[in-house]
């Protein structure tokens, strides 16, 4: 897990564009970004999926713009439909477990989160399958996001 307690979040602002949103993923060596608005809170995630997969030219199509003129707020994850874990969980959990979730939610990344006082939810750290496989030195997964439509596959054929 990257524990966010110790490394500081990949974080990104939800008016950026999607050129800019790829170039900070490269950049960072990240293929999943926190989106934040005007006050740093979170208000979900991107992806590398997200960018390259169908979702840019649907919602271009719906707003009739170019996929060039879209933000990260358009095509991301909003939060509550991000996959998460309860840091208790992940404590007692091996690494198939976590694995085993992120086959079955079909994404690469989990967030892991911590309930505070209130019982308001903090984002302590990250699954990442590709970190995983680096960390157990085996092969790089090709990728276990679930193919959607015929876009997604082109998208995941030819990256």
């Amino acid at each position: 897990m990257t524990d966010l307690t110790r490394i500081p979040a990949a974080t990104i602002a939800a008016e950026t564009s999607l050129g800019d949103a790829n170039r900070a993923m490269i950049l960072r060596g990240v293929r999943l970004l926190l989106v934040t608005d005007s006050r740093q809170q979170v208000m979900g995630v991107i992806s590398v999926a997200d960018l390259l997969g169908e979702s840019p030219v649907r919602t271009a199509q719906e707003r009739g713009t170019r996929v060039g003129e879209l933000t990260v707020d358009s095509v991301m994850t909003p939060l509550e439909r991000t996959e998460a874990v309860e840091l208790g969980e992940v404590m007692r959990a091996d690494v198939g477990h976590v694995l085993a979730t992120l086959k079955r939610s079909g994404r690469q990344h989990a967030l892991v989160l911590e309930r505070c006082e209130g019982g308001r939810g903090l984002i302590r750290g990250i699954f990442s399958a590709s970190q995983i496989a680096r960390q157990l030195g085996e092969p790089q997964p090709v990728s276990t996001e679930i193919a959607r439509n015929f876009a997604e596959i082109e998208a995941a054929i030819s990256a």
